[in-house]
């Protein structure tokens, strides 16, 4: 099943998990990172670039967890929005879900519309703004977008 952006969101906010939840089982976050079990035992995590795999959704956009392991209370994942996605189903409309919400577009164009105003980010643009906003993000652009994005959850 590829769920929407939303769907997605609803999902997690539902169980109670994190986005991060999604990216890989528990059982693989506790393993050794590349050899780098001995840095773990001192609180240091290591992920490779080859570890994580991205998740696709509906519409074609894509999450990969940067974080190297889940960390209670925050998602830290770069999402890629292809040329015409969004992240909602069609015309949803806004959505909103739980914590707040930073990110920062790292190539192409974005465009974040909020309940009384649109923002159009380019590369190295940030926002942030409380999730509880009703918003949607999407690439009205030619060419893919990409951005990294930090939740922090109550």
């Amino acid at each position: 099943m590829r769920p929407s952006v939303v769907r997605l969101l609803a999902i997690t906010d539902a169980l109670g998990v994190p986005l991060a939840d999604v990216f890989e089982p528990p059982e693989a976050a506790a393993g050794p990172r590349g050899g780098a079990a001995g840095l773990e035992r001192s609180g240091v995590a290591v992920t490779r670039a080859w570890e994580v795999s991205p998740v696709t959704l509906d519409g074609g956009v894509s999450f990969r967890r940067l974080s190297p392991h889940p960390t209670s209370g925050l998602d830290f994942f770069e999402s890629v929005y292809p040329p015409g996605a969004t992240a909602t189903l069609g015309d949803a409309g806004l959505f909103k879900h739980e914590g707040y919400e930073i990110g920062n577009v790292v190539s192409g164009e974005l465009t974040v519309e909020l309940a009384d105003d649109e923002v159009v980010l380019a590369a190295g643009d940030s926002i942030s703004y409380p999730c509880s906003v009703p918003h949607r993000v999407w690439n009205a652009g030619v060419r893919p977008a990409v951005a990294t994005w930090l939740i922090v959850h109550p």
